[in-house]
């Protein structure tokens, strides 16, 4: 199997401190991962390496089959999806739903004088119904709820046919109605053989959909643990990762965690 994440002693530097250290990770074609820690672990530093945005300060990254560092990153960048809050703030507010997603194909947020042909259009349409969101094709990106925008901007993310997929706490903001809708959604796409490799990121085992394979936990900067799902989400795991005694359930597909 192909990796498409390939990480080896990986770590980010910013004034004297360690966002990431020495992270040794691989990721399949067909996995679907999911990286689980507290507020400060390195999540969202992960991600913006994955993502090709920012360089190891020592380590090597494998991307895609790339090396980072002896790539152009704006040829790497079109072959990964990416959703995050920080994607969200820069698609202004009056866009079109449908043009949202189509810019995609040129990795710009806002429609300016790009021509887009006939198959980009369809292919935005495609993905539109696909998150069920097709009736908002004509709406405007601010007049949407903030569940309406997660899916457009999952939508958006897929445009390209990326093979590799970056969900950055996705569920963040929503409530309990909202919550419930994305994560069938986020199941739906993790149990596509078809879809790509995934990395979904979160505070919580809530949001944890059906179809994810394997777990990364992250505590200030450095691993856990990490491997398949089942072995790696225990209680004694995300008892370290989160720093107080926590109970785990798995009751019907779904996790949850309560401190003892």
């Amino acid at each position: 199997m192909a990796a498409v994440v390939d990480l080896a002693g990986v770590s980010i530097v910013r004034g004297g401190s360690a966002l990431i250290d020495d992270i040794t990770w691989t990721v399949d074609e067909s996995d679907r991962w999911v990286v689980i820690g507290p507020n400060g672990a390195g999540k969202t530093t992960l991600l913006q390496v994955l993502s090709a945005h920012i360089h190891p300060t020592t380590g090597v990254a494998g991307l895609l089959g790339e090396v980072l560092g002896t790539v152009d990153v704006f040829d790497l960048r079109p072959r990964i999806g990416v959703t995050s809050a920080a994607l969200a703030e820069r698609i202004p507010r009056g866009e079109q739903v449908h043009d949202v997603v189509v810019s995609a194909s040129y990795a710009v947020t806002g429609r300016w004088r790009e021509e887009y042909d006939a198959l980009d259009h369809e292919r935005a349409d495609e993905l539109l119904g696909q998150l069920r969101v097709d009736h908002l094709a004509t709406r405007t990106f601010g007049t949407l709820s903030e569940g309406e925008r997660k899916r457009v901007q999952i939508a958006r993310a897929l445009m390209t046919d990326p093979e590799l997929l970056l969900l950055d706490e996705p569920a963040a903001g929503l409530d309990l109605t909202g919550r419930e809708a994305l994560v069938r959604t986020l199941a739906e796409l993790a149990q596509d053989p078809y879809a790509p490799a995934s990395v979904l990121v979160t505070h919580h085992v809530e949001e944890i959909p059906q179809g994810i394979t394997h777990a990364l936990l992250l505590r200030e900067g450095r691993v856990v643990a990490a491997g398949p799902l089942e072995q790696t989400l225990t209680e004694e795991n995300m008892t370290a990762t989160f720093g107080i005694p926590l109970t785990l359930r798995h009751d019907g597909g779904r996790w949850s965690a309560t401190a003892r």
